[in-house]
């Protein structure tokens, strides 16, 4: 356990406390320190504080602990997993769909963290969530694509500070039901948890999280033979739990392949038999985490990396391009 005392100067009066921490430990990103106040490990004036947006005052006394890594006791999972690069700080992986990220309720031992353990267990960054050594952020179970992973705590807190800040560059392509009006633009809008099903998320005018996405139309699929529909890039400016997913429906524009957020559309009629054959069979969401750009975490290099669309999702864009001619 690590003690760090602070005391508040004239020009540092009001802040929010766990922005004076920021300003103090650079290292620090902002949702690690909320991490350590929601575990009470900061008082203001020998009281614990857990409440983040509480302000501080001249001469106030702020003592932050920091405590040791917990040791990780995680199955290992012997999974072939696709690594697009590697040094002594980071991972990129080419993440394919059907696995999920990390260990949770029902499954605590085929996931991404298990087969990173099985590769190399005593290169991940333990200062998360003792089920998440090394993940830094997440894509869906059924999403595909790019994701980075910390090989020590120095780079999950730099890669974690860039994700707060939303620097980090990251583009999605995905294929949705119907045209997106205006073509592109930008949807802003609240996430929270939906009320109806607590595993869903929806908009909301008032409450949750601020959501951002960038989005613009690739290509429309529009004729006698096939459904309209239509190959869109998001970039992400903010990373909310099933964003895009939720923003796309939101749209009236669900993604092909997502039985979670769909709209109800009328049954095909006079539809090619293999693109019909090849949506119907789909077991996932037509959505691929294709573009990951960041600063490295250890030298501030910029780092630029895109992945194809897997053979799932490319054969139907094929045949869409094909039956469009």
């Amino acid at each position: 356990m690590r003690s760090i005392n602070y005391l508040v100067k004239a020009n540092e009066e009001s802040q929010r406390i766990d922005f004076f921490i920021s300003s103090k430990e650079k290292s620090l990103s902002r949702n690690r320190i909320k991490n350590l106040i929601l575990k009470e490990k900061i008082k203001l004036n020998n009281e614990i504080i857990k409440n983040p947006s509480k302000k501080v005052n001249c001469g106030d006394k702020v003592n932050l602990q920091i405590p040791k890594p917990k040791d990780t006791f995680l199955k290992p999972y012997s999974y072939s997993l696709e690594i697009i690069y590697e040094d002594n700080d980071i991972l990129i992986i080419n993440k394919p769909s059907g696995i999920i990220m990390h260990p949770g309720a029902g499954n605590y031992d085929k996931t991404i963290v298990n087969a990173l353990v099985h590769y190399d267990k005593n290169s991940l960054s333990n200062i998360g969530d003792e089920l998440r050594p090394g993940i830094v952020h997440r894509i869906d179970k059924n999403t595909s694509g790019l994701v980075v992973i910390a090989k020590n705590n120095q780079a999950h807190e730099n890669l974690s500070k860039q994700f707060s800040e939303h620097t980090i560059l990251r583009e999605y392509q995905l294929l949705i039901w119907g045209k997106l009006r205006p073509s592109k633009g930008q949807i802003i809008t609240f996430i929270t948890r939906s009320s109806k099903n607590r595993q869903l998320m929806e908009v909301s005018r008032s409450k949750g999280k601020k959501a951002i996405t960038n989005y613009k139309t690739l290509e429309v699929f529009e004729n006698e033979y096939t459904p309209t529909l239509s190959l869109v890039e998001c970039k992400l400016e903010t990373g909310r739990t099933h964003q895009i997913r939720v923003h796309m429906n939101y749209k009236g524009n669900s993604i092909v392949g997502d039985d979670k957020y769909k709209k109800k559309y009328k049954k095909l009629k006079n539809i090619d038999l293999k693109i019909q054959n090849s949506i119907s069979n789909l077991t996932r969401q037509f959505l691929h985490a294709k573009t990951l750009g960041f600063m490295h975490p250890k030298n501030n290099k910029k780092m630029y990396f895109s992945s194809n669309l897997p053979p799932d999702l490319n054969n139907i864009l094929e045949m869409l391009r094909n039956t469009n001619k």
